[in-house]
């Protein structure tokens, strides 16, 4: 006798039907779009070998290269001021003149005392000459030729001590011309005409123009710049010559090329760099003192590397990552070590060989394994 089993419920089966026909329902579209979904539009360039330059550049100002104090060497009246403040002058053109006559006195007095141990002098010679005959003939004594002797000694050193008056009293006459000591641009006079100046009073300030130095900062976490730095500073002489370019305020470049001959040997605490400066031939004085200008600086040569489109490098799960498309027009993606940027150029150091086609523009809509529709460099994307 076969057992009574109980039909199965109509609701049960209602429901499973309607499952069954939603999912249906809900998948057929999703499938229906991946079908018919187009490969995306994307614009492919071959990857290129190619040297770079990897420059770097600091925010610098301009110092003169020597700032020099112009101080009155000898006190007085300063009776006229003959240079036009601010231009240029020359080493050993006149700046000042400080009142002289009291100078030309102190000459006199110390030239006639002078001609006056030289007369002394006179005398002390024929004394000398005159004791020592009668010594020779054992007409005079021992004792008298010795007094002889020390009073023409004496005369001597006489006659050093005015030699030496007349040559200070000579120096102090040619300080009250105050001279240039460097060629450079003049400031402001401190003091005007008819004030009275001490020994040591500051008159004015002269700044040599040329050359001219940029002093700028390196950063501390800058590899390559730190290996610039060190052989710019263990260099000796004219053996290492690390060049540097100048951008001015107006954004042209100078045309003179410089050398970095100073790097500090020592890292800012405050700010993390290391004080280094660069010296500019400076003949226009085109560039002038306290300038904000920047200093490029070529801290690295790459020699054949592999460079593309500074934009084709996109983050993924494991890092840098570019979009490389084989003959089939399928998309793969490639983890690269990305290197430095220059022109508008990306330096590839590892990841990449050369030849093969990376794609520059629509990577955003590219995943990895995706069929692509390419175009050419030139090409836009739709």
């Amino acid at each position: 006798m076969v057992p009574y089993r109980p039909p199965y419920p109509r609701s049960r089966h209602l429901a499973a039907l309607s499952l069954c026909v939603a999912l249906i329902l809900t998948m057929a579209p999703v499938a229906a779009q991946q079908g018919d979904r187009p490969p995306p539009p994307v614009t492919l360039q071959p990857a290129q070998v190619d040297s770079v330059e990897v420059q770097g550049v600091y925010a610098g100002r301009a110092r003169g290269s020597r700032e020099v104090e112009v101080r009155a060497r000898v006190g007085g009246i300063l009776e006229e001021r003959l240079y036009v403040e601010g231009q240029a002058v020359d080493r050993g053109e006149a700046l000042f003149r400080i009142e002289e006559e009291p100078y030309q006195i102190a000459l006199q007095h110390a030239r006639a005392q002078q001609a006056n141990a030289q007369a002394a002098l006179n005398q002390a010679q024929r004394e000398w000459d005159r004791i020592s005959s009668l010594y020779a003939r054992d007409a005079v004594s021992q004792r008298e030729r010795d007094r002889a002797l020390s009073e023409k000694e004496l005369a001597e050193a006489q006659m050093e001590v005015a030699a030496a008056a007349v040559n200070d009293a000579r120096r102090n006459l040619s300080y009250t011309r105050v001279e240039a000591p460097i060629t450079g641009a003049t400031e402001l006079e401190v003091l005007p005409e008819g004030s009275l100046v001490e020994r040591g009073t500051l008159l004015t300030i002269i700044t040599q123009h040329d050359p001219i130095h940029i002093r700028f900062a390196l950063p501390e976490g800058d590899a390559a710049v730190q290996r610039a730095a060190r052989q710019a500073r263990i260099a000796a002489g004219e053996h290492h010559r690390y060049e540097a370019t100048l951008r001015l305020a107006d954004g042209s470049d100078y045309e003179h090329t410089g050398t970095v001959d100073f790097t500090a040997g020592t890292i800012e605490p405050r700010t993390g760099s290391v004080t280094a400066r660069a010296v500019f031939p400076n003949p226009d004085r085109r560039v002038v003192p306290g300038q904000f200008l920047r200093v490029r600086l070529v801290l690295e040569r790459l020699e054949d590397v592999v460079v593309v489109d500074e934009t084709v490098a996109s983050e993924g799960h494991e890092g840098p990552r570019v979009f490389v498309v084989d003959e089939d027009n399928v998309a793969h993606a490639r983890n690269v070590t990305l290197g430095p940027v220059h022109e508008g150029r990306r330096v590839i150091l590892e990841g990449l060989e050369p030849g093969e086609k990376v794609v520059v523009r629509g990577h955003v809509a590219v995943d990895d394994g995706m069929t692509v529709n390419p175009g050419d460099a030139s090409g836009d994307e739709e």
